[in-house]
């Protein structure tokens, strides 16, 4: 279910800084994904985490799972524990890309690696028909910035390091929250002596809407799936002309092709 609230319940505001600090500035939207892997081609967003926040206090929290159309990996489970079972009644995404890209605004986008996030979200409003055109800061390169070069720089290793204690991690919407946490400890600290550092930048990426499966690969698949007693929670309708293919060839290798009597 999606949980959202104008006044987020935790009712957490950013480091509270001296008259003129640039963290009690900022307005942005911190986003987190969960996704089936790691390639926007052809993984699939499971989850969606987000806080948006303006003026340096939280203005809300928005959090959704979301039905891939696809299995989820076993890794992918064991890492966010997010299972099959907990996204078959969720919504496409489909269905709830209008209600995110309306809390989001038109506020710059924070992430920790931005970039993995902004690309699944571009990839799938393009699938919808629509723009997703953003600036954005990546607090990874904060890290890179403001953090010995010895150190990792991931969000785990980044929030020990600025003395962050972090909720439950690999979940969207905690991560999300350590990524406010984390920009907002990063700008007080270094906003005033760089603060070219925190001008949001256009992310780009440039990318195509992705063709249907046609009627006779999903019919294929279908045949394939039923021949074979194969089960397989794909929503076919879902499904891309590449992903199909790629499907396809999948279940052969894995299956074998069918026999012809």
């Amino acid at each position: 279910m999606s949980e959202k609230s104008e006044k987020s319940e935790k009712k957490w505001e950013c480091d509270q800084c001296d008259q003129g600090n640039l963290a009690e500035q900022l307005s942005f939207v911190a986003v987190d994904l969960e996704t089936t892997g790691l390639d926007p081609k052809k993984d699939r967003i499971i989850e969606i985490g987000a806080i948006r926040v303006e003026n340096g206090e939280v203005a809300g929290e928005y959090q959704q799972l979301v039905n891939p159309g696809c299995p989820i990996p076993d890794f992918v489970s064991d890492l966010t524990g997010i299972t099959d079972e907990m996204v078959e009644k969720a919504p496409l995404i489909g269905e709830v890309l209008d209600e995110f890209l309306k809390f989001c605004g038109e506020l710059p986008i924070v992430g920790h690696q931005v970039m993995f996030d902004y690309r699944f979200l571009k990839r799938a409003t393009v699938n919808q028909g629509e723009s997703f055109e953003r600036n954005g800061i990546d607090t990874l390169a904060l890290c890179r910035a403001f953090m010995p070069v010895e150190e990792r720089k991931n969000l785990a290793v980044a929030c020990a390091f600025f003395e962050i204690e972090r909720e439950r991690a690999h979940r969207a919407c905690s991560d999300a929250w350590d990524t406010v946490r984390l920009y907002t400890k990063i700008a007080r600290q270094f906003g005033q002596n760089k603060p070219e550092l925190f001008v949001p930048k256009p992310l780009i990426y440039k990318v195509k809407r992705d063709q249907p499966a046609s009627e006779k690969q999903k019919e294929d698949l279908r045949y394939f799936i039923k021949y074979h007693k194969i089960s397989l929670p794909v929503r076919f309708e879902e499904l891309s002309r590449s992903e199909a293919s790629r499907l396809h060839d999948q279940l052969i290798l894995q299956y074998g092709r069918i026999v012809k009597k």
